[in-house]
């Protein structure tokens, strides 16, 4: 369990930002999995989701900056998790998957080309002698707008994506699993992108980015 709760370049719950944030949030919880609950709906919420860039730099993903940035995907989100739960004392690792997203915006389908997330990042966490997996992405008010069921997390549950919307529409479907790291496999990420979403996808990006300021 130690590599779980050991910080990284990126996953770094040695920073006093991150100490400080998750001894704060976990204050007066008792219980392991109440201050798992805690960290959860403070990333899941105070941390808002955009998915409209594509971030290739290490130092983009570490959790102290997205802390600070207070922004970010679902990997950059599950980083921050991570840190703050090793932070806390709970062995975390995180996980990757590939999924659909039968209701993605327009607009961000039109840049990916695709509505398949290739890498969507998760965090689990190790509460009770067991890996509980946690997806902190779709803030509630973004889940409120778009009429997505939210994520919830009780500390003892799975807490992963619906495969249905509000509406009963189909919302997230699971295609592949890729496991679980003790660190972030950026390379392995970017790889992905490439094959995904094609080789000029960071550039493709930024430059639709730009056009919509």
């Amino acid at each position: 369990m130690e590599k779980y709760l050991r910080p990284t370049p990126v996953i770094d719950c040695d920073a006093t930002s991150i100490k400080e944030k998750a001894q704060d949030l976990a204050k007066g919880q008792e219980k392991i999995s109440e201050k798992a609950k805690c960290l959860f709906y403070f990333v899941r919420d105070e941390i808002k989701y955009n998915p409209y860039s594509l971030p290739c730099l290490l130092e983009q993903y570490r959790a102290s900056t997205i802390l600070e940035k207070g922004e970010g995907y679902c990997v950059q989100k599950a980083v921050l998790l991570a840190a703050l739960a090793r932070a806390t004392g709970i062995p975390t690792r995180l996980r990757f998957a590939d999924i659909r997203n039968h209701i993605v915006p327009q607009k961000l389908a039109e840049m990916m080309r695709t509505n398949l997330f290739t890498y969507h990042g998760y965090a689990e966490l190790y509460l009770e002698r067991k890996w509980i997996k946690a997806t902190p992405v779709f803030n509630l008010k973004i889940c409120q707008k778009n009429r997505i069921m939210p994520v919830e997390f009780d500390g003892r549950n799975h807490a992963m994506f619906h495969s249905h919307n509000q509406d009963g529409k189909s919302h997230i479907e699971y295609v592949q699993d890729h496991g679980h790291y003790d660190d972030l496999p950026l390379n392995e990420i970017l790889d992905a992108w490439d094959q995904v979403y094609g080789s000029d996808c960071v550039e493709r990006f930024a430059l639709s980015k730009s056009s919509s300021r």
